[in-house]
């Protein structure tokens, strides 16, 4: 039943019913509060009620801060991702409340970012903007208009995947620059990565006390995957290992300045459209092409299946041209 009473110059209107919670709306008109109350009674009679009083004064801006908060801190790439939500709060999207947040505000800052940023970038903020509403709806349980103004817009698309591996020649090109680099580990970093494939967190993260020596092996804690990964290593990787033994990590450097040198390497080497991370599909592309199997491959890159592991795999015809007189075929003449 609602009550509706003046107070203060305006209407409050209260509104009881067993089964919903109290609901409370100030109208500054007496039709308004009438208009209200009775749609509300009747919407509750058909138990077609939704109480979106939760989100009517939020913005998108509010529901970020609160998912950087309490979901991305725990996540195991929360710096990255803090980031991207940081950038994203700087934006005009995120003044809209979330009662008025509509699909045509998202395909204009669509429209805004694909002026600087490639469409893959777009999309993960797309995505994480979308996923900020649905834990919004599912885990904090906020009530959301029906129409998730992100399922309506359509995600541009991404660009082919990446088939840039090093030629022997850029290989070699790339170590020589490294080498003349301020950053004494650099050469080292870059043919660890070359050669056992790993991705550059678990590099910087690696500590002289996860490897073993005498087993020929080491060990990389919290990967992206969520498991730890046992690696084999060569004879070669294991005395380039031993030469800085004087810290705690084997490669002691920030990500920034890693990245930093290798750029600058790279630029001097002449190498262009590659990245530190190529140098991981560069180990999988060179282990297939040496006649692993996939299961052996996947158990040094960490890939779970072939489906991620073949992102990796960068083979292209040129590689297999020596292998073709070799292949093993059924003599059908008779």
């Amino acid at each position: 039943m609602a009550t509706i009473r003046k107070r203060n110059g305006k209407w409050a209107v209260e509104v009881r019913k067993v089964g919903y919670p109290k609901l409370h709306r100030t109208f500054f008109e007496k039709k308004d509060a009438l208009r209200f109350a009775k749609e509300v009674e009747s919407q509750m009679d058909k138990n077609q009620f939704e109480d979106y009083s939760g989100a009517a004064g939020l913005t998108l801006k509010v529901l970020l801060i609160k998912y950087r908060n309490e979901i991305t801190v725990n996540k195991r790439g929360a710096d990255e991702e803090t980031s991207k939500i940081n950038v994203l709060l700087r934006n005009k999207v995120c003044l809209h409340s979330l009662m008025a947040l509509r699909s045509h505000h998202l395909y204009n800052f669509k429209a805004e970012w694909s002026k600087t940023r490639s469409p893959a970038t777009v999309n993960k903020y797309m995505n994480l903007m979308s996923h900020t509403w649905t834990t919004a709806r599912k885990v904090w349980g906020i009530t959301l208009p029906p129409q998730n103004p992100f399922e309506l817009v359509t995600l541009d698309k991404e660009a082919p995947a990446r088939d840039r591996v090093l030629t022997r020649d850029e290989y070699q090109m790339l170590l020589d620059q490294c080498a003349m680099s301020h950053y004494a580990y650099l050469k080292d970093a870059v043919e660890f990565a070359y050669l056992v494939g790993a991705r550059q967190g678990e590099i910087l993260r690696l500590k002289y006390e996860h490897i073993n020596f005498e087993r020929k092996v080491c060990t990389f804690y919290d990967t992206k995957n969520g498991e730890d990964r046992t690696i084999p290593l060569s004879d070669y990787v294991l005395t380039m290992l031993k030469r800085h033994r004087f810290g705690p990590f084997v490669f002691n450097v920030l990500k920034r300045r890693l990245r930093k040198h290798f750029d600058i390497a790279k630029k001097r080497a002449g190498i262009e459209n590659f990245r530190f991370h190529d140098l991981r599909a560069c180990f999988c592309t060179n282990a297939l092409l040496s006649g692993w199997t996939i299961p052996q491959v996947a158990t040094v890159s960490g890939h779970k299946d072939w489906s991620q592991l073949k992102r990796y795999a960068r083979i292209k015809a040129d590689d297999l041209v020596d292998k073709i007189n070799t292949l093993n075929v059924v003599n059908l003449k008779k």
